[in-house]
């Protein structure tokens, strides 16, 4: 058993340094090692929960995060993340939020979400586009390289829980906006995080019942779909996930 700690660089904690002083058993299995170093390494910790600090404790395929985040979203994605890696049997997720959190469907709430959406797809960039709402009406603003890219953002953004008309001002311009992370390999835990996180975000996909599993960029998805309409709009979503590079949708309809 032995613990890794993710946080702020300057407060970066190894478990090795503190068996050294004798803060815990040096004993750990290899697989416990493994999976707590596969989840500080992984793309969703280095990324967007690099700000936050997360320990990592395993045993016997049993994980244990503790620390703090800086949102509810946060705790989803960390607990997603590390329940996709190989060995994991469950997640015991005892992270709390710091700091004063937005009230719900409040406009700083919906800010919150819709850049946080925005953030996992490949077609649009969440550092590009400025977000900001207004009685649950978001106005989008910056830069984007096509006219197809500005309606994606803009359908993304509509989609998400507590909007209720979004003001597109995106400007397509000729020099095309940093779309972040696209050079680098995204691990397959952080895609299936980010395609199950995806898909509780949009109001059109959260009630949907989807088993996701990810193998080398390849995203399997599983479980029931009310329509082919639904079946193919999941498809659609995953397939704009940063770092897939092919969905297969083996979902079901529902019977009525």
């Amino acid at each position: 058993m032995r613990y890794s700690t993710l946080c702020v660089p300057a407060l970066v904690v190894t478990s090795t340094a503190l068996a050294l002083v004798g803060a815990l058993p040096v004993q750990a299995s290899d697989m416990d090692r493994k999976t707590e170093t596969s989840a500080m390494e992984s793309y969703n910790f280095k990324t967007y929960l690099k700000d936050d600090t997360i320990m990592v404790y395993s045993s016997a395929g049993v994980v244990t995060l503790t620390g703090t985040v800086a949102q509810e979203d946060h705790k989803s994605l960390a607990r997603e993340t590390v329940a996709g890696l190989p060995g994991v049997k469950s997640v015991i997720n005892l992270l709390t939020v710091s700091g004063a959190q937005p009230e719900e469907r409040s406009d700083r709430w919906i800010t919150m979400k819709v850049k946080m959406a925005l953030a996992f797809h490949k077609n649009v960039s969440a550092a590009a586009t400025e977000v900001q709402s207004r009685n649950g009406v978001v106005t989008l603003s910056g830069n984007v390289d096509s006219e197809a890219d500005k309606l994606l953002t803009a359908e993304y953004a509509m989609d998400v829980e507590g909007v209720t008309g979004v003001r597109n001002d995106l400007a397509v311009t000729t020099v095309p906006p940093a779309h972040e992370g696209l050079g680098e390999k995204v691990d397959d835990a952080s895609i299936t995080a980010q395609i199950k996180t995806t898909l509780l975000f949009r109001k059109s996909t959260h009630t949907v019942t989807t088993h996701v599993t990810t193998r080398e960029g390849v995203v399997t998805l599983r479980g029931k779909a009310r329509s082919n309409e639904e079946k193919s709009l999941v498809t659609r979503i995953a397939e704009d996930i940063k770092g897939v590079k092919q969905v297969n949708n083996r979902m079901t309809l529902r019977q009525p």
